[in-house]
């Protein structure tokens, strides 16, 4: 009985002790919340932790195909540079104009593209600006009162064929001035053509009436000379600038070149003195009916009119002494007036 009761004491006692160690073991850890972040279909979605949410690295993406953004900087600014239009260079105004005009253009034109920027204007000092404005007004009107309305009558009454031909008359017989003149500026070879000319032209243009030298088969040009362009030639300036009465403009260096001319032109020879001026008016208004309209268009567009009739005659004067020995058909002297 006493070993019976042993037992169950025993037995009471382990199980009290299994009991107590139940109720003070570890417990179970909760479950983890779900995250926010989608499962990835790909391998990763079995890693957990944080190397399942850690960026990748460069070397990963590359592995895994992929680019990163430092990879992907170079080929951006690549791509931006390529869409932006590279800066224009200097001079390309100049470029494209040589471009338009193509490999056939003419190269005076590619010439004059690139020299006229080098181009510089000569200039005339004006101390008489008060006369020469006034004797400018007197010219005009006379011009537009009497010069003008004769030459159209006399435009309308004899064809134009008929006034050329008188042009090319009075201008050959003036070659003894750019014949004399040729030579002074030692121009031998237009001497010898103004020679040539006037041989041809008063043998078989019956008597000047036609200018048959310059016809492309002979060639012969005509010089366009005068006393005021030797002078320029041997080195005279222009001086000041005059505007005469009738005369038009003109410089002291020209004023002086006029008064030789006088001398070689046969009219001057002409007795009495009242037919030689009557011969010379009426070459005045036959030249004028063949350029009606030259000077209008000079004015019209001047805001100065005096002022670009000054300028524009001191550019034609010192073109006319640059070209020494050559013909450019340059048009009449600009203004009103008469003019060698």
């Amino acid at each position: 009985m006493v070993r019976a009761m042993k037992w169950l004491i025993a037995a009471l006692f382990l199980f009290t002790v299994l009991a107590l160690g139940c109720t003070h073991g570890p417990q179970a850890l909760p479950s983890p919340a779900p995250s926010s972040v989608p499962p990835s279909s790909g391998p990763d979605t079995a890693a957990s932790g944080p190397e399942r949410l850690s960026p990748q690295s460069p070397e990963t993406a590359a592995k895994a195909g992929g680019e990163s953004s430092a990879d992907m900087k170079p080929e951006v600014k690549e791509e931006k540079a390529a869409l932006t239009p590279p800066p224009e260079p200097a001079g390309s105004a100049e470029i494209a104009i040589k471009s338009s005009a193509g490999s056939s253009a003419d190269p005076g034109f590619l010439d004059y593209v690139e020299e006229k920027d080098e181009e510089t204007k000569e200039g005339i000092a004006d101390p008489l600006e008060p006369f020469n404005r006034a004797m400018y007004h007197f010219n005009d009107k006379l011009y537009f009162w009497v010069l003008k309305p004769v030459a159209r009558g006399y435009r309308t009454v004899v064809p134009e064929e008929a006034r050329v031909g008188v042009r090319n008359f009075f201008a050959n017989i003036t070659f003894p001035i750019r014949f004399v003149n040729c030579l002074l500026q030692a121009n031998f070879r237009g001497a010898a053509s103004e020679l040539g000319r006037f041989a041809i032209n008063t043998l078989w243009g019956i008597g000047g009436l036609f200018d048959i030298a310059s016809i492309p088969e002979i060639n012969l040009l005509k010089q366009d000379e005068d006393f005021g362009q030797t002078l320029g030639v041997f080195g005279l300036g222009q001086g000041f600038y005059i505007n005469w009465p009738i005369l038009g403009p003109s410089s002291p260096r020209d004023t002086v070149g006029l008064t030789g001319d006088i001398f070689l032109h046969p009219l001057y020879y002409l007795a009495p003195w009242d037919v030689s001026l009557g011969v010379r008016a009426y070459e005045e208004v036959n030249n004028t009916s063949l350029s009606i309209g030259d000077y209008e268009s000079l004015k019209e567009a001047a805001i100065d009119p005096y002022v670009a009739i000054r300028d524009a005659y001191v550019q034609y004067r010192q073109k006319k002494v640059t070209d020494q020995g050559t013909n450019r058909s340059l048009p009449p002297a600009p203004g009103p007036g008469i003019h060698p």
